[in-house]
């Protein structure tokens, strides 16, 4: 009797490929629209008038919806909905808000009855500011919304296969979009006419061409879960399974907690640290912005290069809770060299080579956390469980910027008014920034020893291969 053998679609290396390929070009976009005004802070403050406060607001305003439960229901969303739904509704939020950002900004606004209202009130943040970070909380409600349901469908369409490498590549190509980002927006910003509309319209329309790449991705989704539905006759899909109540089941578990705290304190001291960076590497090395901030920018890159290539030993070879604590361990030596070494040795060829391992030890935790979640929680709340991790890290995103703002200020008091006065070689001192980056280094890293060793006790196999054989 011959026994038929029916193959899935993921089981096809370029179908899961192509899979990626489509919801990386969607998340992409998103990162690229992310950062599109990082580099016009003038041009806006002289075209609209933010003052760099009122640029901080609207930089934070991204993370506010999140940070007030819309990332919990989103997991919630994505496990009862599943993955195409929850897809297509936070690739349409960035578009929607995108498309607000750039009607705040442009021509159009100027001189309305809306531009009026908002002006009047709260008069310190312009009517453009404000509309603009409300398109800007949309934006990052599916931005974030986007990146849980990415882990998830990566998490289902390379289930026993290279998951750690999809995840790294995902991520690396996010990564790659920041670099870029930095260098088209000020390109076509500064095309006669300078305009800081121009880049805001065109990320806008990669927006929109991200929605038809995730729709494409649907179509192929659906025919997997057809295939599955046949192999599973009688079974609910996870998706149905998922219950409010599983939510409890989350929160009570003690290695869910390790890892979500291991990861906002990993993250915090990444993303708030990129902020400060270029003013750190200017005052300590004594250089100009902009020589600071090409030294800076290779950092994404470098990560980027790396973290494929960590995915495949992941998937290959394991050892995931090892590579989890050995890239905390590279993080605390980056953060130390910069709070202490670099002011006593100004070498830019010390920043360089602090920037690149630090960019190392930023694909070493990534590429070892992500493809562990699915390994510690079951697939019915996977969605929900991803969702609270984004939630915790993003309450830590919007407060260590604050942190880490006012101990550069009591630190260093007078330079600031230096700095405004034009006194020469006036420049903050940032080693108790640096340390406390470096504190959340050393916790990361012993959070990690605690995950290896529960990982030893309850057999999780964080430091087994990815690929069953």
């Amino acid at each position: 009797m011959t026994e038929i053998i029916q193959k899935r679609l993921n089981d096809s290396p370029v179908a899961r490929w192509m899979a990626l390929i489509l919801i990386a070009l969607m998340m992409l976009f998103g990162y690229m629209f992310v950062d599109l005004l990082s580099p016009l802070q003038s041009m806006i403050e002289a075209q609209r008038g933010w003052t760099p406060d009122v640029f901080g607001i609207y930089g934070g305003s991204e993370f506010i919806f999140n940070v007030f439960g819309f990332l919990i229901l989103a997991g919630i969303i994505l496990d009862k909905m599943g993955i195409r739904f929850t897809g297509e509704l936070s690739a349409s939020l960035m578009f929607i808000g995108a498309c607000i950002k750039y009607y705040a900004v442009s021509d159009a606004f100027i001189g309305t009855g809306l531009e009026a209202w908002l002006n009047s009130w709260w008069v310190a943040m312009p009517g453009s500011a404000k509309l603009a970070s409300l398109g800007f909380m949309i934006f990052g409600c599916g931005c974030e919304m986007a990146g849980i349901t990415v882990s998830k469908a990566i998490a289902k369409w390379f289930e026993g296969k290279e998951l750690a490498l999809a995840m790294g590549l995902e991520m690396a190509i996010a990564r790659i979009g920041v670099f870029f980002i930095f260098t088209i927006s000020p390109w076509l910003a500064n095309m006669a006419p300078a305009s800081v509309v121009r880049p805001i319209a065109f990320c806008t329309l990669l927006l929109l061409i991200g929605i038809v790449c995730f729709t494409v991705f649907c179509v192929m989704d659906r025919k997997l879960d057809r295939q599955i539905g046949v192999k599973q006759q009688g079974e609910k899909s996870a998706d149905e399974e998922f219950h409010v109540s599983d939510l409890g089941k989350i929160f009570s578990s003690k290695v869910f907690w390790i890892v979500a705290c291991l990861c906002v304190l990993y993250y915090s001291a990444i993303f708030p640290f990129q902020r400060f960076a270029t003013n750190m590497l200017e005052s300590n090395l004594g250089i100009s912005a902009a020589n600071a901030a090409n030294i800076f920018r290779w950092f994404p890159m470098g990560a980027a290069a790396i973290t494929p290539f960590l995915g495949s030993y992941l998937d290959h070879k394991g050892k995931g809770a090892s590579m989890l604590i050995f890239g905390a361990l590279l993080m605390i030596i980056c953060h130390l060299t910069f709070a202490f070494v670099l002011p006593a040795y100004p070498s830019k060829l010390l920043a360089y080579c602090s920037i690149v391992l630090l960019g190392v030890s930023f694909s070493l935790v990534p590429a070892a956390l992500w493809p562990s979640v699915p390994k510690i929680m079951e697939t019915r709340y996977l969605g929900s469980a991803y969702s609270l991790i984004f939630w915790i890290q993003n309450v830590g995103l919007c407060l260590f910027p604050l942190l880490i703002g006012n101990v550069l200020k009591i630190t260093n008091p007078g330079v600031a008014e230096q700095i405004k006065a034009g006194v020469e070689g006036a420049a903050y001192n940032y080693t108790a920034p640096m340390l406390i980056f470096a504190s959340c280094g050393a916790v990361a890293m012993i959070l990690g020893i605690a995950l290896k060793r529960l990982d030893a006790k309850r057999h999780y196999g964080l430091e087994l291969p990815n690929i069953k054989k």
